[in-house]
């Protein structure tokens, strides 16, 4: 449940989403590297791991659920865009479809390195919450979406497996409080509502800790 700040302060990880539609647009390897190094490699490291938690790990994130957030920075002439954040807007402004596919398929080919969990009664916590929801907040499993293990299911919901737990915790009070809305459906934004401050808490440190 749950998923991303941007490609340069946070970009996917984190909640329900569809897949971007099939384009033909050809992404230029070359050119992606070079955007890589000189636009996403100070946020989200040439690896996408990155080593701040304020950043998303994307490596080995499913390049559909990138793309679409990337496309979501943007913002279509005259109207805001699905996901707004200030930073990545800037990131993503000038990158063609073929760009910000490479930078998918680039950052979707690496390898995650994961985070870890450090608070033992949150992930306690978290791991009720995951495998079995609360039944009286009306909060689903998030094991339903995003796989018994964090591993996402390709082209609907990404993986969270290792991401950072503060940027997990960041993305669903976002949801909770609506800085967040490009969830399709508003399926984030209704679960996230129901959410404690040690719900999500225990959430993101339980995440982070799957494998």
């Amino acid at each position: 449940m749950i998923r991303a700040l941007a490609l340069g302060a946070g970009m996917a990880i984190l909640y329900a989403g569809s897949a971007v539609a099939q384009n033909d647009a050809k992404p230029n390897v070359a050119k992606t590297r070079g955007i890589v190094t000189q636009v996403c490699s100070s946020c989200h490291g040439d690896d996408g791991n990155g080593t701040s938690p304020a950043n998303p790990k994307i490596a080995g994130q499913f390049p559909d659920y990138l793309q679409k957030q990337l496309a979501d920075f943007k913002a279509p002439a005259g109207k805001k865009a699905a996901r707004d954040n200030p930073i990545m807007a800037g990131m993503v402004a000038n990158l063609t479809e073929a760009d910000l596919k490479g930078l998918a398929v680039y950052y979707g080919g690496q390898k995650l390195k994961p985070s870890a969990a450090s608070d033992k009664d949150l992930a306690a916590l978290g791991q009720k919450l995951w495998r079995g929801g609360n039944a009286a907040s009306g909060v689903p499993a998030c094991s339903g979406c995003h796989g018994p293990a964090g591993a996402g299911i390709p082209g609907q919901y990404p993986r969270l497996a290792g991401q950072y737990p503060e940027y997990i915790a960041m993305q669903l009070k976002s949801f909770r409080d609506g800085g967040r809305a490009n969830d399709p459906n508003g399926m984030m934004r209704g679960v996230a509502a129901r959410l404690t401050e040690r719900e999500i808490r225990g959430l993101a440190e339980y995440a982070a800790g799957l494998r």
